[in-house]
């Protein structure tokens, strides 16, 4: 935990063990919803001043790649305006293009694999852990939008599957800084590593 802050009583009942280090010779970046709906002004639902998460994923998704590690591209795929997701939200980034597109400064590889969910966490519903379990993944890496919602969800599930949980702080981005700051303490907290980028790419490059 990289949390610099006092916890409060209840979060500081933490396991009194040293905090796991990226297996680099296991690991995946796995990159939330990193779409038009989202990081495109003109898109559906855009957070604000997306440059910043946009140049820090791209920095972490490169130190991954040198690293040897899986890139797993998250992405929506809703196919119509019934799905249950919409019982809370306005329908968007539906359908193969438009708003559930990555946004154009990424490019994922050919050989780079692409989930598509209709909920919140990539886990459910789709078959990512089937896939990190078939190629021996330990260590899950997590970046993107929005942190507080699908980044976040992502990481609960990935923990509750035994997963060990690394996100980078500067490579995601909430709806707003009040929830950016609340859910790296909760993470950090209860549910895995939270790490800057800088720490993170050194890690990566000691391999």
């Amino acid at each position: 935990m990289t949390i610099a802050r006092q916890l409060d009583g209840f979060s500081d009942k933490m396991a009194q063990k040293a905090p796991p280090e990226i297996d680099r010779s296991a690991f995946a970046l796995v990159v939330v919803d990193m779409v038009q709906a989202y990081l495109d002004p003109e898109g559906e639902m855009p957070v604000a001043d997306p440059e910043p998460v946009i140049a820090a994923a791209l920095r972490l998704i490169a130190a991954a790649r040198a690293a040897g590690g899986r890139v797993i591209w998250v992405r929506p795929g809703h196919t119509e305006e019934a799905d249950g997701l919409f019982r809370i939200r306005i329908p968007h980034a539906i359908g193969e293009d438009g708003g559930a597109r990555i946004h154009p400064a990424f490019d994922p590889a050919d050989d780079e694999k692409i989930v598509r969910k209709r909920r919140y966490s990539a886990f459910f519903g789709t078959d990512l852990d089937l896939y990190l379990r078939e190629h021996g993944i330990r260590s899950v890496l997590v970046c993107g939008v929005a942190l507080n919602i699908c980044v976040r969800s992502t990481v609960h599930d990935a923990f509750f599957n035994g997963y060990d949980v690394f996100v980078v702080a500067d490579a995601c981005q909430a709806t707003g800084p009040r929830e950016h700051e609340s859910s790296l303490y909760d993470i950090a907290t209860h549910f895995g590593t939270v790490l800057p980028l800088d720490e993170t790419v050194g890690r990566l490059e000691r391999n």
